[in-house]
């Protein structure tokens, strides 16, 4: 009973929040992550639960310590997210979210491909909701697009996942070698970890989420796979380089943002590659900075998305260009959201300064000066954006002509958990590095590593100063990976979308003439020869027999039903070939 995947019971609260009245909603939400972290403390590295499935093994539940401080957070910040959407009615919402949470953290425990695999899939088509909720046509097409991209990296790791056991005749996941298989299954882990230029559906639907969706959507998706990256594909020199230039492009758009939250989803791909240069680099020390970034990461994030969620919830607003002045109004969002952007920025006594060094001097000690240069180049984007750039413009610039709604207390009691977590873990490092998965003899406060910070920052903050006026806030576009899917959106909904809804309303018009035509000479020959066919025209009545005027949109869910039939019937007939070959 003890290595039941506590993800699961955070899965079980989805299922039974529905059920419960829904005043005891909101505070039920609070206690299925609760329950896990309890279930949590109570597994041991090397507590494992196997079952048997066809000739093969699926191990539901594998422990160890790089799973265990995944988990830790993931349950963590579930129940702090709880907290600041305690406001939230919308029960569907709610159910996501957990499912979503749950899913992520049975991911972590999960000891096969295949395990994994469907925990993966159940974070896409759960996450999504956390988009569509928001009800605005951006968020629409948004999640329509985060959907799209995520079953195609699903598809693509489902096939890695079936010609990794042609190959080796196993699930188990654990450290791969190169291969076909291999290089398939990184595919789809580099995409949800948005390694560019697999990027661009984080920063296309994180900014359009609901208030507290974001929150979640920012802790998860990307989370679960630097784990599954660390946990299979530690020291593949290609991601060590892959993450440093992540790193330095999401910092580099995100400094040209005008939507605060879409300059923070760009944050998420700069930092989530500090996490996969560490992987690349493989030694004990990077997985353990690998690890140790993306549990302070995953906290101080979401109190960034708290701020300007919050921001968002008072004023309706989240360009730079309609706020500022808010300083007054909005005093606590302020301080708290400056403790995370301080945090995210690697300012001493805050907890990034003792996870983002790990990673650094994980390169230095590899003898990486360029990995290092980048990732310093990195912070100091990081430092310019999220703790000058964003707070001055949202809170102290030229007052606009904006009004805010009162913010319920759980918002704010969500935020202050979350700071705290970051000013203790700054603090007290031992907190974090108690619960990496190797030894780690490593001290944050050194004199040297002070000095170094604190000079970044100054010359950052005077580089702010002097380049200010080039800060202009304006609503334009700016182009990024995306821009390749989305130019010949129209196209592709032609030659899929349209051509084949034409095609079946041509098909139909025929089948629907030539029956009536049989039914007209089968009740009279004679008659039926002598009227002309032209009586045949669809929309008009024929002895009792209406056909129906052709509409292309009555087509368009029995074309996407029949194209999904086929590709499940086409992945069901691959398995099973490649599973008796």
């Amino acid at each position: 009973m003890i290595s039941i995947p506590p993800g699961w019971i955070i899965i079980a609260g989805a299922i039974l929040l529905p059920l419960l009245p829904k005043k005891a909603r909101s505070t039920a939400f609070l206690v299925f992550p609760l329950l896990a972290f309890i279930w949590l403390l109570m597994l041991q590295p090397g507590n494992t639960w196997a079952i048997p499935f066809l000739q093969y093994e699926l191990i539901l539940t594998s422990v160890d310590r790089l799973s265990l401080a995944f988990g830790y957070v993931f349950v963590v910040i579930a129940f702090i997210g709880g907290f600041y959407g305690f406001h939230v009615r919308d029960t569907a919402e709610q159910v996501a979210t957990l499912i979503y949470a749950g899913s992520a953290l049975a991911v972590v425990f999960a000891g096969d491909l295949l395990t994994l695999l469907i925990f993966w899939e159940m974070m896409a088509w759960s996450s999504v909701y956390l988009i569509w909720g928001r009800r605005t046509e951006k968020a629409r097409g948004a999640g329509m697009r985060y959907l799209i991209v995520h079953l195609f990296g699903g598809s693509v790791l489902l096939a890695g996942v079936l010609i990794h056991i042609h190959e080796t005749g196993s699930l188990a996941f654990n450290h791969m070698d190169l291969s076909l298989s291999s290089a398939l299954i990184l595919f789809g882990f580099a995409l949800n970890a948005a390694v560019p230029p697999l990027h661009a559906w984080l920063s296309d639907a994180y900014p359009e989420g609901t208030v507290t969706g974001s929150v979640f959507l920012s802790a998860f998706t990307t989370k679960t796979a630097v784990y599954a990256l660390a946990r299979g594909f530690a020291g593949w020199e290609i991601l060590m380089w892959a993450g440093a230039v992540m790193a330095v492009y999401g910092v580099a758009y995100a400094v040209v943002q005008n939507d605060i939250r879409r300059l923070l989803a760009y944050h998420i791909i700069s930092q989530v590659g500090y996490m996969v240069c560490a992987v690349g680099i493989g030694t004990e020390l990077a997985i353990n900075g690998a690890t140790a970034h993306a549990f302070a990461h995953i906290l101080y994030k979401a109190l960034l998305f708290m701020g300007t969620g919050t921001v968002l919830f008072a004023t309706g607003q989240s360009k730079l260009s309609e706020l500022g002045g808010l300083s007054r109004t909005m005093r606590w969002t302020l301080i708290l959201y400056m403790i995370g952007a301080l945090s995210i920025s690697g300012v001493p006594l805050f907890s990034g300064f003792v996870s983002k060094s790990v990673v650094v001097s994980s390169a230095e000690a590899s003898h990486q000066g360029l990995i290092a240069l980048l990732l310093y180049l990195a912070s100091i984007g990081t430092f310019l954006s999220t703790a000058l750039k964003l707070p001055y413009f949202t809170w102290f610039s030229k007052p606009k002509a904006v009004k805010t709604q009162d913010v319920p207390k759980g918002m704010y009691i969500g935020m202050g958990l979350a700071a705290l977590a970051c000013i203790a873990i700054g603090i007290y490092p031992d907190l974090l590095y108690n619960v990496l998965p190797y030894p780690i003899e490593y001290h944050p406060y050194s004199i040297q590593h002070l000095v170094q910070t604190f000079a970044l920052l100054i010359a950052t903050i005077i580089g702010f100063l002097v380049l200010f006026k080039m800060f202009k806030n304006e609503d334009v576009i700016v182009l990024d990976i995306d821009w390749f899917y989305r130019r010949p959106a129209a196209i592709v909904n032609k030659v899929f979308v349209d051509l084949p809804s034409f095609v079946f309303g041509f098909i139909e018009k025929i089948v629907l003439s030539f029956t009536y035509a049989v039914i007209k000479f089968s009740a009279d020959p004679v008659k039926s020869l002598w009227r002309p066919l032209t009586a045949l025209e669809p929309g008009k009545e024929n002895g009792g027999l209406q056909t129906q005027t052709y509409d292309p949109d009555r087509y368009r869910i029995m074309v996407g039903l029949m194209v999904a039939i086929f590709l499940v019937v086409f992945i069901i007939v691959l398995a099973l070939g490649l599973l008796t070959v």
